[in-house]
């Protein structure tokens, strides 16, 4: 297997007026697991079809083990597997006829095919269901056989759109097992989401908005940067919390997490004292507490900084 090293330098891609990926710079090390994470819309997907040599740069470049994707991506091609969101699988094919197709198109000796098929079987829990046809697999099956079929030819990085995107949760925790093992022996993924839960598996995170990158470090270490502590507020009426704590001198920000607010205040503000204020303009309190912030505090505050500076 070559190395698994990435490094973009300045990757940019326009579609006319639009700037989709703006000067993105980043180096991921061989057996990393790097996220790229954000809203639809932030530029994970096209930075992912450029690494793939799938779309060319319009400036900048990446070197993806050592060769680069804009000057030559059919070099780049044979070490990676790229997932895209909806993969080329053939639904009138079986399981097994697909990663037969699959191991053709990336010239996968016959000899070792075997091996590789029986290892593919067993961590993706396929091997009952090779003789059926991939359009008759739950979603989250297709998904695992997408993913084996990517990984077919054992590729050095392994390149992820929302993989787990519209999955059930059991299958959800299959393809994290198969991605557990596959970092565990040394390839390099990068993948896209928008589940900040995945986002913390990760060993490193670019929070990309707008195709920039407004922050990019290990999920801890994002998490404690967080300026200012964060308070978990339960109401009745979850929207008019958030309304009134947007008007307290003492709260940076407060946003809605489903049916929870999430004020992010000043280090001497309590709970107890959130509670009084809303008590005062008439919202019922159920819960008010202080809790570790999530990534998600993080990114919605670096969004805000962005937009206070544009």
């Amino acid at each position: 297997m070559t190395g698994g090293s990435v490094v973009v330098e300045g990757l940019t891609r326009r579609f006319g007026a639009l700037t989709a990926v703006r000067e993105l710079t980043f180096s991921v090390a061989a057996g990393e697991l790097f996220g790229l994470v954000g809203p639809d819309g932030a530029g994970k997907t096209t930075t992912l079809r450029m690494l793939a040599g799938v779309l060319r740069p319009s400036a900048g470049d990446a070197l993806l083990g050592g060769r680069s994707v804009a000057r030559e991506p059919d070099h780049v091609r044979p070490q990676i597997a790229y997932m895209p969101q909806r993969f080329g699988l053939y639904e009138d094919l079986t399981v097994r006829e697909n990663l037969s197709f699959y191991a053709d198109l990336y010239r996968v000796p016959r000899a070792e095919r075997p091996a590789r098929l029986e290892r593919l079987y067993a961590f993706s829990n396929l091997g009952p269901f090779q003789d059926r046809l991939a359009g008759k697999l739950s979603g989250g099956m297709k998904q695992k056989l997408s993913l084996s079929c990517a990984l077919i030819h054992r590729p050095a990085i392994l390149l992820l759109d929302e993989p787990t995107f519209g999955v059930d949760p059991i299958s959800r925790r299959d393809l994290w097992l198969i991605l557990t093992e596959m970092i565990a022996e040394g390839v390099t993924v990068i993948l896209s989401t928008a589940y900040m839960d995945e986002a913390e598996r990760c060993d490193r995170v670019a929070l990309l908005n707008e195709g920039l990158v407004l922050a990019l470090d290990t999920p801890a270490a994002l998490r404690a940067g967080l300026e200012g502590a964060v308070v978990a507020i339960r109401a009745e009426d979850a929207r008019r919390a958030r309304d009134v704590l947007r008007q307290l001198s003492d709260i940076r920000r407060a946003s809605l997490f489903g049916e929870t607010v999430h004020a992010v205040v000043a280090e001497w503000v309590g709970a107890d004292s959130l509670r009084r204020e809303l008590s005062a303009a008439g919202v019922r309190v159920l819960d008010a507490r202080r809790v570790e912030p999530s990534l998600e505090d993080v990114f919605i505050q670096r969004v805000a900084g962005e937009e206070a500076h544009a």
